[in-house]
This record gives structure tokens, sequence and C-alpha cells, in this order.
């Protein structure tokens, strides 16, 4: 027999992450708010909740296995941070050494100052960097005279098609792709524009130049930054205890009982549409539902969903994904030559190094480790280095430590290293994407109190995902109310 509810309604969240913690939160305090008696019931697969965030902590290091900050220019995440109570945690990176880095020729080069992704709000130091060639800087500089594209030529654009159009082939390469790529862990000749980075193509119609229009919102943001008031921080934060304190704090604020670990889900159907939803798990007796929200990577619902609408799981398996490896190492700092003047470096494809990035952790945020030790990550695999993915955890550490000594200059045995791997967990938002998740919510509003969020849809950043899972929340919510409701967030 199912585990029924007959007193309430009862909405599933499958999946444990940031996006179904936030779910399921949401849910809980809507339900408060309007005084209706709504059970939760989330499943994660895992022993832990958290899903791509993890913090490890111990003999004074503090190690994030996933994101280690988030940005702040949109909202959603200081806004959860503040509901829970967690705002006088937040802190920015330090200030003293904020900037960054790109390789050139096995060397570390400051990004120029101002440069943001692909459009630079100060020409001084475009003019001045060593990372372009004279031929480079020209090719940047006829940004400000090229026209602007035809409007009825406007249809999806690669990444890579618009920034060679206007900036060049190599500011593309020395600059945008490892700058975009340690986002997206992606070719930028398969990203698509106007998923990932869609204000470009705002800033091209209305400034007809990047630059102009770099120069000008620069210019704007100083004049509001005068009159501004309230709490501030830098472009990015994080949690002072680590990050999992976000989703801890999430579980922590759900009913006794709402979070099931260990809990894999085998699949989810529905016999008709007056039906309760019924969840069945690997193990154990299934579980109905008013309502189901999938909170999981989209390869992984597909998976749920395949026994009653194949052609749904086959839309939401046309969403590709990238394997990646973060791996925290630390090291004495008379160990590390260089200096780490900066919070971390980039490095371009054309280097043909065999990782994508190096962040500088406890530069970037002092306290992450003691007194006299660095704390680095280091990011391999991704879209365009996928076999790099399939190595050992033996053959990526030594990768890792040969990587580091030619570009940072460390020597000797590392304290420790600890490898981390996120299989098939980095979305990518090819050309195309865009209509491909139009094409998934359509067939979604055919199933009922069905909803589906998180990072496959409408960005891959921590205040992306929030967004999402509130606008699943309410949509979940809402349908309780309206037997006939068919959304999907």
């Amino acid at each position: 027999m199912p585990e029924t509810s007959s007193r309430q309604d009862r909405v599933v969240v499958i999946g444990g992450g940031l996006s179904g913690l936030t779910v399921a939160h949401r849910i809980v305090e809507r339900a408060k708010q309007a005084r209706k008696a709504v059970e939760v019931v989330l499943l994660e697969a895992k022993d832990r909740i958290g899903g791509a965030i993890w913090t490890n902590r111990g003999d004074g290091f503090t190690l994030e296995g996933g994101a280690d900050s988030f940005i702040t220019n949109k909202p959603w995440g200081v806004d959860l941070c503040r509901e829970l109570g967690l705002e006088d945690q937040l802190i920015s990176p330090d200030a003293q050494h904020r900037r960054s880095f790109v390789v050139r020729q096995g060397r570390l080069v400051p990004v120029p100052e101002g440069f943001v992704l692909m459009a630079p709000n100060r020409l001084g130091p475009i003019l001045t960097t060593p990372i372009l060639s004279v031929r480079g800087k020209l090719r940047m500089l006829m940004d400000l005279i090229l026209p602007r594209r035809d409007r009825d030529e406007q249809g999806d654009e690669s990444l890579a098609s618009f920034v060679k159009r206007r900036l060049g082939r190599e500011a593309l390469e020395r600059l945008v792709q490892p700058l975009v790529g340690g986002i997206y862990t992606a070719d930028p000749n398969e990203l698509s524009l106007r998923a990932t980075l869609p204000q470009f193509i705002a800033m091209e119609n209305e400034h007809r130049s990047l630059i102009l229009g770099a120069l000008r919102q620069a210019r704007a943001a100083r004049s509001t930054e005068r009159f501004a008031s309230g709490a501030r921080y830098g472009l990015f934060v994080t949690l002072a205890d680590g990050m999992d304190t976000l989703p801890r704090t999430l579980a922590a604020a759900l009913p006794d009982g709402t979070i099931r670990t260990s809990t894999p889900v085998r699949r989810i159907h529905r016999p008709d549409s007056i039906s309760p939803w019924r969840v069945e798990l690997l193990s154990g007796l299934p579980i109905e539902a008013s309502a189901v929200v999938l909170a999981t990577e989209a390869h992984a619902s597909a998976r749920l969903v395949d026994g009653f609408d194949s052609d749904l799981a086959l839309q939401l398996r046309s969403i590709p994904y990238a394997s990646s490896v973060i791996v925290n190492v630390a090291y004495r700092r008379d160990q590390v030559a260089h200096p780490l003047d900066g919070f971390g470096a980039v490095v371009p494809a054309i280097e043909g190094r065999s990782i994508l990035a190096v962040s500088f952790l406890s530069v970037k945020f002092p306290g992450r480790a003691p007194a006299g030790k660095v704390l680095l990550r280091v990011f391999v695999g991704g879209a365009t280095q996928p076999d790099l993915y399939e190595c050992d955890d033996t053959r990526i550490g030594q990768i890792v430590r040969q990587e580091l000594g030619d570009l940072l200059g460390t020597f000797g045995d590392p304290l420790f290293m600890q490898v981390g791997r996120h299989p098939r967990a980095m979305p990518q938002y090819t050309l195309g994407h865009i209509d491909r998740v139009g094409a998934i919510r359509e067939r979604l509003s055919r199933h009922p109190r069905l909803i589906m969020t998180g990072n496959a849809f409408d960005g891959v950043g921590i205040p992306d995902c929030i967004r999402g899972a509130k606008a699943a929340a309410d949509s979940a919510f809402n349908a309780l109310a309206d037997p006939a409701a068919t959304a999907a967030a």
C-alpha cells in the first residue's frame, strides 16, 4: 500500500540540493502564512543534503567542494540569506588583493582593471595590458566604430561568434573564453549568448558598442553609489562559516521529518489527471502526493518521467551536461613562490594546459586557512576537457601538482589534497537552449501539479537557482487550490 495522506495536501520534492531545499522552505512558509495544512516531503538519494554545495572543516581549514561564493548583483541569494537570518554572516572578498589573473605563455598576468567578462569599462588598462598584442588591442578598439547587428538577423548566436564579431578572435581566446569558461565550463563555440549573457546583446542593441556601453554603465553606477544607502557588498559574497551554512540553515528551518536522505526514487507516475501522483522508491512504500517538484538534474528528471512521457524525457535529455573536478590543495606559504596577490587565475584553452582555473581561496577569503598556510582550489575537466574527468584521483593529483608547480612555483609535498567530483552536474546552455526549455515547459504543462526547477533552465548560479526554486514552490502551492492547474517553473 502507498503512503497516503488523507488529512492534508502533500507536496513531494525530489532532490535535496539548494533548489530542492529552497522549494521545501518556501512551501512551508507559504502554508504557515495561509494557515493551510500542507505536508512537505523532501527525498534525497545521497546520504547528505546540499547537492553540489558542501563544506569540510578541519585543522583550521575551510574547504569548499562546490561554489565558494555567489554574485550579489542578482539579489535572490542575499535576499534568502536575509530571510534566514544569515545576513550578518555574509562576507565579501578581501579588498587588499581584489584582482584576478589570466595565464599567458605560462605566466600569470592581471586581468585588465575594469574588464567584466567581455566589456571593458576603462580603456587605459586594455591599452597597456600584455595579455593582448598590439594587433589584438586595435581589433578590440574597432568595437567603437562597428555597427550593431542587424535586428532582422538576431537569432541565437554563440558566445564565440559574438565576441569575435565585436572584439576579435584574440580577445576571445585570451580573455573572454577563460573568464566565461570559469563560470560555465563550456565551449564558447557552443554556448548560447542569449541563454547565458543576454545583457551583452542588450548592450549592443542599446549602445551599439560594448565598450561605449560599459563606459556609460560604469559612469552611471558611480553616480548611483554616491547616493546609495543600506548594506553594501562587493560583487561576490560568501558565508563566514562556509557555503554549506545556507543549505544547513534551510534544512534546519523545515519541520522534523521533512527530509529523507538515502532515499532514491525509482519513478513517478499518475494514473489519470485527477489521481494523486505516485512516487515509487527504490526501497520502501510508494508515496502519494498532491504535487511533485523535481529539483534534480535534467537527465535525472528524465529517468523519473520516462515511464509516462517519453517525449518529455527525450526533451530533458537534450540538455547536455559537463563533469568537473574541484581539487582543494594546501601548502605552507613558503612552498609557494608566487606572491598570490590576487584571487586566482583562469587558464585560456589556447595555453594547452590541463586545468581550467585555480582559486587562491585563503587569499580571497582570509580565515579559510591557518596563518602561514595557503589553500588553493583547482578546477579540472568541463566541456572543453572531458577526458580529464575520467582520470583517477592519483592522476588528477599529479596533474594538479605539475600545473601548480609551473604556474605558481609550488614545490614539495602539499599538506593535503582533496579531490571532489561533480559528475554530469553542470548543464550546458548550448545554442537553442531557450527554445529547448520552452518546449520542455510546454510539454510539462500537460501534467497537472508536476513542476521542475534547477540549474538546467534559467541560470546556473546560486541566485538563479533560488529564484527558480521560489517560482516552482509558488507554482506548486498555488496549484493545490486549483485542481486544473498546470504550471512549470
